[in-house]
């Protein structure tokens, strides 16, 4: 029986065995934190689908080596500087990007913050700061893509959640409460997209071992908690939850809307 690292050295060297969606060739993708991340994996396999791909992010010179380095792609990625939380700023990268690659009909709202935080240590400011960075810009960045998408007569927004907020987390409670919510957003869009041919779905991500994640939280307790909550005993790595990403932006996913995707190795 092979291991887990056998089998995730076999993922890594054997690309040929994933999905190639043709839907997606040639169209322009909007990815917000696309820099690094869980965020720099979507921004990849798009671009591997020759997607049209414009991603956001505040770490301008991580954005640019990323871009450079998918410079080979069939369209190279384009990267704009902004801070997600300054609406005008973000309104105005969404045209800059616009302008480089042409009307948008798929979105990934990925950008997001998972800081810790104690109780009796939260301000308003830093509760206000939290909810700006993991909820209200999905909703801004949604509503700046929609006119396009109108006009296609489709598109396909994917909101990332996280299942944090089911399996109770502590010391993430504000994080929890925007995750949580960004599935009730999800769900009142679809309804009021759909008649426009727009389909809203939410991916919720469980513990993705990203190298902030690696260098931030996880320890031995970590892996101990992963072994015990995960039916699957493997890391949960950023290219398992962007290839769902790219199903629920291609046309095979044509009558999926207004649902909940749980990528976590069946821990939740």
């Amino acid at each position: 029986m092979s291991s887990p690292a056998d089998a995730s050295e076999q993922r890594a060297t054997a690309p040929a065995r994933f999905a190639h969606y043709p839907s997606l060739a040639g169209r322009a993708v909007l990815i917000t934190g696309g820099a690094t991340g869980m965020g720099a994996s979507f921004v990849e396999q798009f671009a591997a689908q020759h997607a049209k791909v414009g991603f956001i992010d505040m770490d301008a010179g991580a954005g640019a080596a990323l871009a450079d380095r998918l410079g080979d792609s069939r369209h190279r990625p384009v990267f704009a500087t902004c801070d997600l939380t300054d609406l005008d700023a973000l309104r105005k990268a969404v045209a800059d990007l616009r302008d480089a690659l042409g009307p948008f009909t798929a979105l990934v709202n990925n950008a997001a913050n998972d800081r810790r935080h104690v109780l009796r240590e939260v301000t308003p400011a830093y509760y206000d700061a939290s909810i700006a960075v993991n909820l209200r810009h999905q909703f801004f960045a949604t509503q700046a893509v929609v006119p396009d998408m109108k006009v296609a007569g489709a598109g396909a927004i994917v909101n990332l959640g996280s299942i944090s907020w089911m399996t109770k987390t502590a010391n993430l409670s504000i994080y929890q409460s925007a995750k949580a919510a960004v599935h009730g957003m999800t769900r009142g869009l679809a309804r009021e997209l759909g008649p426009h041919g727009i389909r809203v779905n939410t991916l919720s991500p469980g513990w993705v071992m990203t190298n902030k994640q690696r260098r931030l939280w996880l320890d031995d307790d970590g892996r101990r908690a992963i072994k015990q909550g995960q039916c699957l005993d493997r890391e949960l790595l950023p290219e398992d939850i962007a290839r769902m990403a790219l199903f629920l932006c291609a046309d095979d996913s044509a009558m999926i809307t207004a649902q909940q995707f749980i990528v976590d190795g069946g821990w939740a």
